[in-house]
């Protein structure tokens, strides 16, 4: 059977919390920054003068070459000198409250219900673990580029859907608002929707 299109009606009768108009849209942008700094390693570096391998002669004398004046291989204008403001280790990451990941995923949510890309599904699972039967089972309920399964499922059904590179499964506890966004369709189970209403009160 396919995947049956959630309205906003239907959503607010679940007891899912949506927002109105274009509220949380900067809660939203700020959380969406925040999920992708904190994936970034910030291990990039480079040495600088007093790192880099090298004399400390002085090339030449300071006066009476007719040249610029110089004091060491390890300057920055030689090659293999130092890196001037190249990138040092740091930290990237960056806090967002609680409050404010919830209206973030609210308005994610609420977006996609309004494009009619969020559908409900009673349940979903693949018995025999095989990703042909995972395959058979996406294509029964929606089409699709990339498509994301929100709901609890077993080893079997994660097992089935190792080898597909388009479809992602996940836990209601764990979709965030980044997730709602990257995909062309989410297919939402029954227990999926009890958890998101719970997590967007």
């Amino acid at each position: 059977m396919p995947a049956t299109a959630l309205s906003i009606e239907s959503a607010r009768s679940a007891s899912i919390n949506l927002v109105d108009g274009y509220q949380g849209s900067q809660a939203l942008a700020d959380t969406l920054v925040a999920y992708r700094a904190n994936r970034r390693s910030g291990t990039a570096c480079t040495k600088n003068r007093s790192e880099v391998s090298g004399s400390g002669k002085k090339l030449w004398n300071q006066k009476g070459t007719g040249r610029a004046r110089m004091g060491s291989v390890r300057s920055p204008i030689f090659s293999g000198g130092g890196v001037v403001f190249g990138p040092r280790p740091r930290d990237y990451s960056k806090k967002i409250p609680k409050n404010v990941r919830k209206l973030a995923l609210r308005t994610a949510l609420t977006g996609r219900i309004r494009d009619g890309s969020v559908f409900d599904i009673q349940s979903f699972s693949v018995a025999d673990g095989k990703t042909k039967s995972f395959v058979s089972a996406v294509n029964a309920l929606t089409e699709g580029k990339k498509i994301l399964i929100v709901g609890t499922f077993d080893e079997t059904t994660f097992r089935s859907a190792r080898n597909v590179q388009n479809v992602q499964l996940i836990s209601a506890s764990e979709v965030n608002s980044e997730h709602l966004l990257a995909y062309d369709k989410v297919l939402l189970t029954s227990e999926a929707i009890e958890t998101l209403a719970r997590r967007t009160a």
